[in-house]
């Protein structure tokens, strides 16, 4: 039987009244610990006709290529957390212009929430994330050793936005889930 570290309370997998999911619920008390999902935030990051991308040193996918995104930490804005993911991936400092994309990966319970940025400068460096860093014009893209479907999507949606500062935010292209096989790179 799992317990809290707090209070001892015993904790069960069960039904709470009222809900249709199983939860960890306590016993004790009735407190119900939700179990959501995670939200990635992230940014294409634009030099001039160039695009940041950073070369992944750490699992899943490690050594394909991705746009600088990570996890939310609490307390942030989305914004905010972009804004880190760039600094901490690519030593990148980056203003966010909108929000490019919403996109839903049930698979591994994610939503992600991708920016559009521009870099304030030029001078980027690989983070502790990364094995390396680069600007690409759009025809030096390594498709195909991008880590994500979501990154392809994010890339193409930018693309197909041009320069456009007013437009909504995309989501999957239909029929995409976000699946894909470990370093297969699809």
């Amino acid at each position: 039987m799992l317990r809290y570290p707090d209070d001892g309370g015993p904790i069960v997998r069960c039904t709470p009244d009222g809900d249709t999911h199983t939860r960890l619920v306590c016993e004790e008390c009735g407190f119900i610990h939700y179990t959501n999902p995670l939200i990635v935030v992230g940014a294409v990051c634009h030099w001039r006709d160039r695009v940041l991308l950073c070369r992944r040193a750490i699992e899943p996918q490690s050594g394909l290529w991705t746009i600088p995104a990570g996890y939310l930490e609490l307390g942030e804005s989305c914004a905010e957390g972009a804004v880190r993911e760039a600094r901490e991936e690519a030593h990148a400092d980056i203003a966010i212009e909108a929000l490019l994309a919403i996109y839903s990966i049930p698979r591994i319970s994610q939503v992600q929430l991708i920016h559009r940025a521009v870099l304030r400068s030029p001078d980027i460096a690989a983070g502790e994330e990364s094995q390396e860093v680069g600007l690409f014009v759009r025809d030096e893209i390594p498709w195909d050793e991008l880590a994500f479907p979501s990154v392809c999507w994010a890339l193409e949606h930018d693309r197909t936005i041009g320069q456009a500062t007013n437009f909504a935010p995309f989501t999957n292209p239909d029929g995409e889930r976000g699946d894909f096989t470990p370093n297969s790179g699809s």
